[in-house]
């Protein structure tokens, strides 16, 4: 992961020996393992916070989610419902026509 963050940087070895000298020289061998222990720390208390927000969005939405699944099937019921009607109709002219063709073949026939 550091390599791409130095990919990311445009930096090169020599340039991160360059920084790494610097940064000894300016804050001394002593203090260099405070300041990796207090980074490290804060890395580690923002990757908490973002687990929690995303546990927090994730928990907020899931009801929204499941509203929407609930409304979606009742959607889905009313329209299975009207379409049972529609072919019942469907149905029932389609059988009145016939019999009215029957009716009207058989006032020919006589």
């Amino acid at each position: 992961m550091s390599g791409s963050v130095f990919l990311f940087l445009n930096l090169g070895g020599g340039e991160v020996f360059i920084i790494a000298i610097v940064v000894l020289m300016f804050f001394g061998s002593d203090k260099l393992p405070g300041i990796a222990k207090g980074l490290g720390k804060g890395l580690r208390e923002l990757n908490d916070a973002k687990a929690q927000i995303q546990n927090e969005i994730t928990k907020s939405t899931d009801g929204f989610s499941q509203e929407i699944k609930r409304h979606t099937e009742e959607i889905q019921s009313e329209i299975d419902k009207a379409g049972q009607v529609v072919k019942r109709q469907v149905a029932d002219v389609n059988k009145a026509i016939s019999d009215e063709g029957k009716t009207i073949k058989d006032t020919l026939n006589n």
